[in-house]
């Protein structure tokens, strides 16, 4: 068989990963974790600013965090603001990757109870054994933030690529000022995410679907003329 080229690879690591909602205990070794965090580095960013500061928490200290944001997970306040709608076909593509998670946990339609208490799971970190923290210079306003994107999706490839679960969480993001207090974080930071990771559970419910993704007619448009003449493929 002829090995795999790289774009190979790459699609295959794409459409692989998936959002890990639940993890084995065991804590992932010092060696990978620099690796997985070597590899990261090497995103590109604007004018190679490189913004992101990233707070690896682990084993008790990642309990305790879990712990405290449990303990006020209502009260925080994040320092981007969260989306104010979801309207069209970004509410539909929203409720059917929801209804996906509900089904896998089985969650029924109209239980809150239950729906509350799985969006808590993001504050117990899934029970990652580790967590990252992801803040951004606030001199940088937006494309900042847009940079921190950046590694965070390579942090999710890469970890992948090591045989690790991982799941970016805006939800943490809510908690700015816990977080700020406990990672002693500058004043000058914006978190933008946590990366919550570890070794994935491959019998939890939640890895057993994957979400889809539009097709290409639907998210981009290919213009041949700027005489109105474009067409979508």
């Amino acid at each position: 068989m002829a090995p795999m080229s790289d774009i190979d690879v790459l699609e295959r690591i794409l459409a692989e990963r998936w959002s890990c909602r639940g993890y084995l205990p065991d804590p992932v070794d010092d060696a990978v974790v620099e690796r997985l965090l070597l590899a990261a580095q090497r995103t590109p960013s604007w004018c190679n600013t490189q913004p992101w500061q990233v707070h690896v928490v682990s084993g008790d200290a990642a309990r305790a965090l879990s712990a405290r944001m449990l303990a006020s997970f209502d009260g925080a306040g994040s320092d981007f603001p969260f989306p104010e709608a979801y309207t069209e076909e970004r509410q539909a593509r929203r409720r059917e990757s929801g209804w996906q998670l509900y089904d896998a946990v089985g969650i029924a339609k109209g239980d809150r109870e239950r729906s509350f208490a799985e969006g808590l799971r993001n504050f117990e970190l899934f029970g990652a054994p580790h967590v990252a923290v992801v803040t951004t210079a606030a001199e940088l306003g937006t494309y900042g933030a847009v940079d921190c994107g950046l590694y965070v999706q390579t942090f999710l490839l890469a970890a992948h690529a090591l045989g690790l679960g991982a799941c970016a969480q805006a939800a943490l993001a809510g908690q700015s000022p816990l977080l700020h207090e406990v990672l002693d974080l500058a004043e000058d930071r914006r978190v933008v995410c946590g990366i919550s990771f570890g070794h994935p559970d491959p019998g939890h419910p939640t890895a057993s679907y994957r979400t889809t993704r539009a097709p290409l007619e639907e998210v981009v448009t290919r213009v041949t003329s700027l005489d109105g003449a474009a067409h979508h493929s």
